[in-house]
């Protein structure tokens, strides 16, 4: 078996269609890597080009056969990525021992590590949104799987191999993909099906004065953009370090929620409840991706305009399933 790409969380959200954009271009010597379960994660890969699935397991006692030998690259994207999730030793032994453990065996054999990181590391936002190396140390996640991912790139500064690797700081991303993620889902999917269901959506009040109602705002990316950055760096293997992956342009859940009425060809409908008290003290009012060091590296690509985007998932994926 030669495999020139390896794809952890193979079936998942962005990993999914990491595999499908490899295939676009030509690519199908991959091996998707990933835990099913009992969901419909499978069907991600449906109609997906790669020469073969194993389970995340499995993957450590089959490297030491020679698996490495051909392998260009190993994206990373697998985790658990429910930022509610409590169990707090799950987090640390799967998203970060697992992914140090898995980037110190690519560093051994010389392929080049592509990682998810998240924009979940910044925490409340009023440090900022710099991914410059001295400003990461500082940054203060607000959920366990924040600070799951931050410790990984803490760990990669601290060794001195960040510049040898590539981290993806994904902010928030929507797009095909991503049924099967339940209440970790998109607004834009969450907000079409509330459409057909009730004909309007509901969203959060602020409960902070500086913010009204549905103005709260994100950086939103679409998965097409990240996975264009993604492999990128995966090809530029000169180039290293953690990196920002969102837009730079902040919008608000309003904004996103009137381009899926939009897509759909409705006026918007709009009401808003009040947010969850266990939700209210680990709340982001405000993401914005600091895109310096991303173009100082060299990444030119331009990010699609949210209702584009929106207009795009919502009218080629959404409304044609």
């Amino acid at each position: 078996m030669s495999i020139k790409y390896i794809v952890t969380g193979g079936a998942g959200f962005i990993g999914s269609n990491i595999v499908k954009e490899l295939n676009a271009r030509g690519e199908d010597d991959i091996l998707v890597v990933d835990s099913l379960g009992m969901g419909e994660k499978w069907k991600n890969l449906v109609g997906l080009r790669y020469e073969d699935y194993l389970d995340k397991n499995d993957l450590f006692t089959v490297i030491g056969d020679g698996l490495l030998n051909d392998v260009e690259a190993v994206y990373h994207l697998g985790a658990c990525s429910a930022t509610t999730e409590k169990d707090a030793d799950y987090l640390a032994e799967n998203n970060y021992g697992y992914t140090r453990a898995l980037c110190e065996t690519c560093l051994e054999n010389g392929v080049r590590f592509v990682y998810a990181s998240s924009a979940a590391t910044y925490g409340d936002g009023n440090l900022g949104y710099s991914d410059a190396d001295e400003d990461t140390p500082k940054y203060r996640p607000l959920n366990m799987y924040g600070y799951s991912k931050h410790m990984f790139d803490l760990w990669a500064l601290k060794e001195g191999i960040a510049d040898q690797i590539a981290g993806m700081k994904y902010f928030n991303v929507y797009g095909p993909g991503e049924a099967h993620k339940d209440d970790m889902r998109s607004v834009v999917h969450k907000s079409y099906f509330q459409i057909l269901e009730t004909g309007e959506v509901k969203l959060f009040k602020s409960h902070r004065p500086d913010y009204k109602d549905g103005e709260q705002v994100r950086d939103f990316v679409y998965v097409k953009d990240a996975v264009k950055e993604t492999l990128w760096f995966g090809e530029h293997c000169e180039t290293g370090g953690i990196f920002n992956c969102g837009t730079g342009t902040p919008r608000t859940w309003v904004d996103l929620v009137s381009a899926v009425f939009t897509a759909m060809g409705r006026e918007p409908n709009i009401s808003f409840i009040d947010m969850p008290e266990h939700l209210q003290g680990k709340y982001q009012y405000h993401t914005q991706a600091d895109l310096k060091k991303l173009r100082d590296a060299g990444y030119s690509e331009q990010f699609t305009a949210l209702e584009d985007g929106v207009a795009d998932y919502v009218q080629n994926y959404l409304m044609a399933e």
